[in-house]
């Protein structure tokens, strides 16, 4: 008897203590994600612990982390805590993998046996491998200059937390989040852009074009459209003016030939 109740004391805690876990999470294989989590104690916490796929995460249970740093794993830095011990349990998991599929469950302990209690429900952790990505907009595909746009790397995951590399063309561009912004819209901005996660980058979306036109309605000319322009103008100009040269010589021969005959 007394073993069962010690064994719902391991589950519920002491009254008034609550853990509260954000809903199931979807990530991208070898992305970061974060797991908001907060506690409500009722006692002084002397040790936080998260650990996967068991119920009661106590005693010597493995552990992804514990504050004690007697099951941590040491050569798993995967893992990081970034609570505390009053309020705030959220972990955060980078380098994704597909062992990290599973519910992750918190636990607190207190100076008296009463305060300790692990969040049942835990937060299940779900990663896909490759999930294939693209790019929605703000707006249209074709905007003018000075107007703002936003592009968003997404998938079949939530992607709030995903590090993504931003590629115009083949040249990557310095954001890493999901959110490119691009503000205030110039000629330089029109191509194609892609995304890929920027642990591997190699795998990108299927590419986004974006097309700036002149602020006036026009379709705007980048740099290498310009030069092409000026030098085909250039090459007419001089072609009128080689010709001009040779027509005005060939009169001038003329001329002097008829003057000769008279």
């Amino acid at each position: 008897m007394r073993t069962a109740w010690a064994f719902l004391l391991l589950l519920a805690g002491a009254v008034g203590q609550t853990v509260k876990y954000q809903p199931p999470v979807c990530a991208v294989k070898q992305s970061t994600v974060t797991l908001p989590c907060t506690f409500t104690p009722v006692r002084k916490i002397i040790r936080v612990v998260w650990c996967q796929n068991h119920l009661i995460c106590h005693g010597a249970t493995p552990s992804v982390y514990d504050s004690d740093s007697k099951t941590n794993n040491p050569f798993d830095t995967r893992y990081k805590y970034l609570g505390d011990k009053t309020g705030n349990c959220t972990l955060q998991i980078s380098n994704l993998q597909k062992r990290d599929e599973a519910t992750f469950r918190f636990r607190m302990e207190a100076d008296d046996a009463e305060g300790h209690q692990t969040g049942q429900r835990g937060v299940n952790v779900t990663v896909v491998d490759g999930s294939p990505m693209r790019i929605t907009s703000s707006s249209e595909r074709e905007v003018r200059e000075g107007q703002n746009v936003t592009l968003l790397c997404t998938s079949i995951c939530t992607f709030h937390q995903l590090q993504v590399t931003w590629f115009r063309g083949d040249h990557p561009l310095p954001e890493s989040g999901p959110a490119l912004m691009l503000s205030p819209l110039t000629a330089e901005d029109s191509g194609n852009y892609t995304c890929g996660l920027k642990a591997n980058p190699g795998i990108r979306s299927v590419a986004y074009m974006l097309q700036v036109e002149a602020a006036d309605g026009g379709t705007t000319l980048d740099y290498l459209t310009i030069v092409r322009l000026l030098l085909v103008t250039a090459l007419t100009v001089l072609i009128v003016i080689v010709a001009s040269i040779v027509i005005k010589r060939t009169c001038v021969c003329r001329k002097a030939e008829q003057q000769i005959d008279e």
